[in-house]
């Protein structure tokens, strides 16, 4: 019975960690969808200055809200969780590059954090499927 118990406080931790994160994607990319010619003309001008070329810069700056709504989505259904969060973990690595190319280190403790949360909940992905889409297509 202890056990069981113990389980289902963890599918329950693992879920609130799943929306949490899930939700933080989401709403970044929610947000931005809507104004995304300002938001990647922002980007690009952000980085002018560093030594990333603007013809990589740009094409970033429209695809990663459109990732970020996606991923975000995803795992708040919990529907091809795991992928989903190899992918919000790459993105955030990249997110962390190019937040080093321009000097922006008050930006890192937070995209470092959500990396922690993918590769967390990644790591337990597997004793945790209930509450998600996944688990009702595996039945």
């Amino acid at each position: 019975m202890q056990a069981k118990t113990t389980m289902k406080h963890f599918s329950i931790s693992f879920f609130l960690a799943r929306i949490a994160i899930g939700m933080s994607m989401f709403g970044h990319g929610l947000v931005r969808i809507p104004k995304l010619t300002q938001f990647a003309a922002g980007m690009s001008e952000k980085f002018q200055k560093s030594i990333l070329p603007d013809f990589l810069v740009a094409p970033f700056g429209y695809i990663l809200p459109v990732a970020e709504f996606i991923i975000g989505l995803l795992i708040l259904l919990g529907l091809f969780t795991r992928l989903s969060l190899i992918a919000g973990a790459l993105v955030m690595v990249t997110l962390i590059f190019g937040t080093s190319m321009i000097e922006d280190w008050g930006a890192i403790p937070s995209q470092l954090i959500h990396t922690a949360f993918f590769c967390i909940l990644l790591d337990q992905t597997e004793k945790a499927k209930t509450y998600s889409l996944d688990s009702a297509f595996e039945k």
